[in-house]
């Protein structure tokens, strides 16, 4: 329904009023009416009604009638509805202009507190842009019953309940407002209650039931009655709900207990929830005063902990941890209550049994942290407590060690312990003790408990150092750099900390030189102070000493031992022939009938190194003649390569070269002047002859004089000497067997090759042919023959039989008369004897004598 105001009438009748004029200006007319009209209505909101519960799409009003426009000119102008909050309530039909409903409105659910229920809204329209205010009021429908929040309501009322009494019931509820809301309560037919209507400062219509007449509950325990609440709509509606009036007897009866006393015996730990007793009280009243309630009274809080008391079955339980080392006895105080107040009361007495459910508990008076491990027997360590919070056997203990250990207990007072000492400690094999104490109690379920301590045992200074070898040998090279690490020693101590700390020291003897070493302290590292040289020092030894530092100290010495090797630091000396101090070399004297092999000289050289460095050889230099001498390798031996010729010089010079084998070699040279005579004699004036007459005599000629004088003394007494201990062996017989053999052969301090090297050379005198064989064992020569003996002594014969045999049939191949074996073994004999004499002279040849493989 459109509403118009008054001077929207008026502009649309001066409208009317000029239709006369052309279709131009009645057009512009109109839409100033349209427009006017627009204005003027959206200055009041349009208002409608719509009832609740109406089906959806249902009609609410005609926007385009009200608004005064066409359908087209809606859909133009682009209307739309816009509702209040985000929910989209109504739908506007552009094509029709027609508002409706988008779907059912519930009044109730909308505005559940209000009477009065008002939806807003907007339309909006464009072109020009207008909004028009709308609201719709939803109209409430009897379409809900009054209800009671509870179908029963129960009311007891004591039988001594005077009449008018009044008692309040609880009201209904009615979602609808107005007339259709709730409006009236009735009750049903009864012969003791009437209904009593009142209504709140709200509106609110509310009941209470009034007592009539007096109840008896002997002649009727309870009345049921029926409340109807009704609304006023059309039809009405309405709820109903039971009240049932429970007639309630009087107290007249106090509750009885069956025992006065209630004595249990309960053992300890028992679990919650387990029974202790129930306690019975009887009423003889009936409803709630024979109903009986239980509770805990006049009990200390401790007990209203550890037990619960069901109010209703009077069944006590436990509930907490009943412990008999806490409290022994319980006693509970029980009341028994009925419906009207009245009560009595019982005592309840719980003895609590002991069960042996607590393990010793061990405690550590005292501790010694640590003990000397030279400590007496019987040394108290520590001092035990036990203690067992049982009773009886359950509390009652014993203690004891685990495993095998220098400690045991002793029980000195009730339930105290010493631990004591058993056997000798010894801190190198145990350095500490673990020692596990378990107490164990007597129950029939015997519990135990355990502690640990732990004693140190404590170092004293009972052990001396102990080195790791009792030598200790070390190799330095000769002419080693001062201060030069050469190698350790090592002591170890098997005490602790300061008795343990060992320090090197070397012993020196009173009036001993300065060692070359010396040995550090601390590290026993061994240092050579000076350099050592292998000719004159060819090892030392020292003793070193390592103490502790206890007090007093201990000590332990060891050997150290310092080996010198050999270095290549000397060059062969020359000992023959002796170097002439006017440096004219040194003659020698050759027939001139000398065969190939003549023995013309033997250079003697020594090296005073060791070894190889001291292995010598020899080779010709320089010769004059190179093709006329030659030298042996390891002999010496200057030999003539060839027989000497007539057109051979009479004079010639050999330089002899003599190297060691070190590394790198060193090396000499020995000069020889050798004269190639037909005589001696006329060699000797020749050699006179070319002498300087003017030369003095130096002082070497004195010396040659001297040495020559010395020689033929040491010969003779030497040859002496061979000749009677011959003549000894001789007299022995043939029982006596060989002699015995030398372990080594002796060393002759011309000779440089090494003891298991040495060899003789046999020649026989005047012989201008010889052999030269290097052996292996070096045999002694017999001058009778072979003596008697086994075959295999027997087969070492002496090298001048060999040797002249050997010549003899060298000769024989030649073409010359041999030498009879007679007088080659004559030759020998004399040779053999000759090289005797120069060994205890310290002059001979090590070469001169051979025995044959």
């Amino acid at each position: 329904m459109l509403l118009i105001p008054e001077d929207g009438e008026w502009l649309l009748w001066r409208v009317r009023a000029s239709g006369r004029r052309s279709r131009e200006r009645q057009r512009q007319v109109i839409l100033l009416l349209v427009c006017v009209c627009v204005c003027q209505s959206g200055t009041e909101p349009l208002r409608y009604s719509l009832a609740e519960e109406m089906e959806r799409d249902s009609f609410v009003a005609n926007i385009a009638e009200d608004l005064g426009l066409s359908p087209s000119q809606l859909a133009a102008r682009k209307a739309r509805v816009v509702s209040e909050g985000n929910e989209r309530l109504f739908h506007l039909n552009r094509n029709t202009g027609v508002l409706t409903a988008k779907e059912s409105l519930d009044r109730e659910e909308m505005c559940p507190r209000s009477d009065t229920c008002t939806i807003f809204f907007k339309i909006v329209l464009e072109n020009p842009l207008q909004l028009i205010h709308g609201e719709v009021e939803v109209r409430d429908v009897n379409d809900n019953s009054p209800v009671f929040q509870e179908k029963e309501m129960v009311l007891e009322i004591p039988e001594t309940t005077q009449p008018g009494s009044r008692f309040p019931l609880r009201s209904a509820r009615d979602k609808d407002v107005g007339s259709n809301g709730l409006q009236n309560y009735s009750l049903g037919p009864n012969s003791h209650f009437s209904l009593d209507i009142g209504t709140r400062r709200g509106g609110a219509k509310y009941a209470e039931l009034v007592l009539e007449r007096q109840l008896d509950r002997e002649e009727q325990p309870q009345v049921n009655l029926l409340l109807t609440a009704t609304d006023g709509g059309s039809p009405p509606r309405s709820g109903t709900a039971q009240v049932r009036v429970v007639v309630l007897d009087a107290n007249d009866n106090t509750p009885v207990f069956d025992r006065a006393l209630y004595e249990v015996r309960l053992a300890e730990n028992s679990p919650p929830g387990q029974l202790v007793v129930r306690v019975v009280a009887a009423d003889p009243d009936e409803g709630s005063n024979g109903k009986v309630r239980y509770s805990l009274t006049e009990t200390p809080e401790m007990s209203q902990q550890l037990f619960q008391l069901n109010p209703d079955t009077g069944e006590i339980r436990v509930a907490g941890n009943v412990d008999f080392e806490e409290v022994e006895h319980h006693e509970i105080t029980v009341r028994a209550t009925d419906g009207g107040g009245l009560s009595a009361h019982c005592k309840v007495q719980v003895e609590v049994l002991d069960v042996n459910d607590n393990a010793p508990e061990i405690t550590l008076t005292s501790h010694s942290a640590s003990v000397p491990e030279d400590a007496p027997l019987r040394t108290v360590v520590a001092l035990l407590s036990v203690r067992d919070r049982d009773s009886g056997d359950n509390g009652r203990t014993e203690c004891s060690i685990d495993g095998d250990l220098p400690f045991s207990l002793t029980a000195t007072a009730d339930q105290h312990y010493e631990l004591r000492t058993t056997a000798a400690l010894d801190r190198e094999r145990t350095a500490e003790y673990n020692i596990t104490v378990t107490a164990v109690d007597w129950g029939r379920r015997r519990l135990s408990s355990r502690t640990s301590l732990s004693v140190q045992v404590s170092d004293v200074n009972d052990n001396a150092p102990e080195f790791t070898q009792e030598v200790y040998t070390v190799s330095v090279s000769e002419n080693n750099s001062p201060m030069v690490r050469i190698g350790s020693v090592s002591a170890t101590d098997a005490d602790a900390g300061t008795n343990g700390r060992v320090r090197y020291a070397l012993v020196r003897q009173e009036g001993a030189e300065q060692p070359a070493v010396s040995v550090n302290a601390e590290s026993g590292a061994v240092f050579l102070l000076r350099p050592l040289d292998y000719e004159q020092v060819r090892a030392l030894e020292v003793a070193v000493r390592a103490a502790d530092g206890g007090s007093p100290p201990l000590s332990a010495q060891a050997v150290l031992r310092v080996a010198v090797r050999d270095e290549n630091d000397n060059a062969p000396v020359v000992l023959h022939p002796p170097a002439e101090s006017s440096g004219a070399a040194a003659g020698e004297l050759v027939p001139r009938s000398a065969e190939a092999g003549y023995l013309v000289a033997k250079v003697v050289a020594v090296d005073a190194d060791a070894g190889q460095n001291a292995w010598l050889s020899y080779e010709l230099w320089k010769a004059t003649e190179p093709g006329l001498f030659r030298v042996g390798l390891h002999s010496g031996e200057v030999r003539t390569a060839r027989a000497v010729a007539e057109r051979d010089a009479p004079r010639h010079r050999l330089v002899v070269l003599v190297r060691d084998r070190g590394r790198p070699p060193r090396s000499a040279t020995a000069t020889l002047g050798i004269a190639l005579v037909s005589g001696f004699s006329d060699a000797h004036l020749r050699g006179a002859e070319e002498a300087p007459a003017a030369e003095p005599e130096g002082p070497l000629t004195l010396y040659l004089t001297v040495c020559l004088a010395c020689v033929s003394a040491l010969f003779l007494a030497t040859a002496g000497v061979a000749v009677a201990a011959k003549v000894r062996r001789a007299r022995r017989g043939a029982a006596d067997g060989l002699p015995a053999f030398p372990h080594s052969a002796p060393t002759s301090s011309a000779g440089s090759l090494p003891r298991t090297s040495v060899y003789d050379v046999c020649f026989a005198a005047g012989s201008l042919d010889g052999d030269f064989r290097f052996l292996g064992p070096l045999l002694p020569c017999f001058p009778d023959g072979m003596p008697p003996g086994p075959p295999e002594q027997r087969s070492s014969l002496c090298s001048t039989e060999a040797a002249n045999l050997g010549d003899g049939g060298d000769r024989a191949a030649e073409g010359r008369a041999p030498v009879s074996a007679d007088t080659a073994r004559r030759r020998a004999e004399a040779a053999c004897t000759a090289n005797r004499g120069k060994e205890l002279l310290g002059n001979s040849d090590p070469n001169s004598c051979l025995a044959p493989q």
